[in-house]
């Protein structure tokens, strides 16, 4: 089967296989060209399929820690006749070329958020990782979330607080700008939002793991944050996302203070800077905001894709010596893009966007290259023009 992308609005319907290798692929050639780092040897990841969870496992395992991996992640497979996720395949090629340099690139594919899960990937630590890890990476991107005790299901909501806020963006089938309009949370949406987001998740992991005894001394744990620019700040830190960011910030505070206590460990959370991901055109101004940022970061010389950017992190902040912290414990590698000449010029140039000037004030093409990414197309060196074999693609496993 020739497999062709198919858009709807702003909404990817199917991925490529060859494609996410080929991505997979680049993104380990980056990390092996790059300055290297001595680090966690045995990890577990929260979210490992794509994204900064991706980014993580690929860095940790092949630039320079050489680490094993157990990666956690909700995906959905192909079959002989459609291509599943692209997590699905990313999971696959990432085990593959683990295993080629000799090692454990394990996979879960379930519910993160059960006990269930956490059991089953506790059981394998015991039995089968060397019985326990150094680093936990909480990645996890879901807007749904399953108590695991009370079984009641809870939806995080994207909504401002108070007011209602309408802004643009983009419609990426049509290359066109969008306004959006979101109505204020209510109370019920703000809490729902802090269930599935907030650090009430993590903080289980956590207990989990050290109360069975499978974590290191000085046994670290990190999470991811975003806080952005002031122009995103009504609908995003100010709103139901920055409620449940603020939730998993102080659970860092209170994890950190718990490890450090009982077996010389940390938690932290590492705020993240601005990426295309699945979720982010259905956020007003953000993906405006984004094109331009690329746009200055580049002629800076400081763009930064989500590998480059987390291969970053861990090479000089987390495994080296150009730590860079707030006064609230976070850590800080989107220093860069919240300069104060990067933010100035962001902002000079947002203001005079228009729906008919936007391609050329902005990247985005950029943005658009990023967006087909994630799911495998518009990647240098693949023939999409080459027939897929979703039947031997279905006996793959992750």
């Amino acid at each position: 089967m020739v497999i062709k992308p198919r858009i709807k609005g702003s909404l990817a319907l199917n991925a490529h296989p060859v494609g996410c290798k080929k991505a997979v692929e680049d993104q380990i050639e980056y990390v092996k060209s790059s300055t290297s780092y001595n680090g966690a040897k045995k990890v577990l990841i929260l979210g490992a399929s794509s994204g900064y969870g991706l980014a993580s496992r690929i860095s940790l395992a092949f630039g320079g820690s050489k680490a094993d991996t157990i990666g956690v992640s909700f995906e959905k497979e192909g079959n002989g006749r459609k291509p599943g996720s692209a997590g699905w395949y990313n999971n696959i090629w990432f085990k593959e070329a683990a295993e080629k340099e000799g090692l454990v690139a394990k996979n879960f594919i379930g519910d993160a958020f059960s006990h269930e899960m956490r059991d089953e990937v506790i059981k394998y630590i015991k039995e089968e990782f060397g019985g326990e890890i150094d680093l936990l990476v909480y990645s996890l991107a879901s807007g749904v979330r399953k108590d695991p005790d009370t079984g009641e299901v809870y939806r995080s909501q994207l909504r401002p607080k108070g007011v209602s806020i309408t802004g643009p963006t983009f419609n990426v089938e049509k290359e066109s700008i969008e306004e959006l309009t979101l109505d204020p949370a209510t109370p019920e949406d703000e809490a729902n939002t802090i269930k599935v987001m907030g650090g009430e998740d993590w903080n289980l992991w956590v207990d989990a793991l050290t109360e069975a005894n499978v974590v290191s001394k000085g046994f670290q744990t990190l999470a991811y944050s975003y806080i952005g620019a002031e122009i995103t700040r009504r609908i995003y830190r100010e709103g139901t996302i920055g409620g449940a960011k603020e939730h998993l910030e102080n659970t860092a505070l209170d994890l950190n203070k718990k490890l450090k206590d009982s077996i010389g460990g940390s938690a932290h959370v590492a705020v993240k800077r601005a990426i295309v991901t699945k979720a982010s055109a259905f956020i007003p101004i953000f993906p405006l905001y984004a094109t331009v940022l690329f746009k200055v970061m580049e002629e800076k010389g400081i763009e930064e894709n989500a590998i480059a950017h987390t291969h970053r992190l861990f090479t000089d902040m987390i495994f080296g010596d150009k730590m860079e912290m707030d006064d609230k414990g976070r850590i800080r590698p989107d220093s860069w893009e919240m300069r104060e000449d990067v933010q100035r010029e962001v902002m000079e140039i947002y203001k005079d966007i228009t729906v008919d000037n936007f391609k050329e004030l902005t990247d985005f093409a950029r943005y658009k290259r990023d967006f087909m990414q994630l799911n495998g197309f518009e990647i240098d060196g693949v023939d999409y023009e080459a027939d897929v074999d979703l039947e031997a693609m279905a006996k793959l496993r992750p």
